[in-house]
């Protein structure tokens, strides 16, 4: 079974359609208001509203037993994650880096955030450490979503 690097219920908090034509920036929270992310996402291909919730996988492969994707497999020859999903991309986790995050009590958290690019469409991920743990530099790695 494959092992993902973060599986999570997000609800669409805020979309800036004003950047680019085809191109909303969404802006997300988990269910548990635990992690936040920004992610771009090709409006034409797939919509997403304010308000709703997704699940949302981040993966470093589509094969179900969880071995490393080797090269093109033709649609339908084979059974993926992808075939559960609703809006696949593949990128690459190009930059890390620690985010302080000072609360009201005047003490501070540390967060870790990752960034991970699409082919020009973006990806920031914020949570803390705990859950960000498998996250490396330079991983190539699969974004998967669905409407709930």
């Amino acid at each position: 079974m494959a092992e993902f690097y973060f599986d999570e219920i997000i609800k669409v908090i805020d979309i800036d359609n004003k950047r680019y034509d085809k191109v909303s920036r969404i802006e997300a929270q988990t269910e548990d208001n635990d992690m936040y992310l920004e992610l771009d996402v090709h409006t034409e291909l797939y919509r997403m509203l304010h308000g709703e919730k997704y699940r949302m996988v981040v993966s470093h492969t589509l094969n179900l037993d969880g071995s490393a994707v080797t090269g093109y497999i033709p649609e339908g020859k084979q059974k993926s994650l992808a075939d559960k999903f609703e809006y696949v991309m593949h990128g690459l986790l190009y930059k890390m880096a620690e985010d302080k995050e000072k609360k009201h009590d005047g003490s501070s958290t540390v967060k870790v955030v990752v960034y991970i690019s699409f082919g020009g469409l973006q990806l920031m991920l914020k949570g803390s450490p705990l859950k960000m743990h498998k996250f490396k530099t330079d991983q190539r790695l699969f974004l998967l979503l669905r409407k709930i």
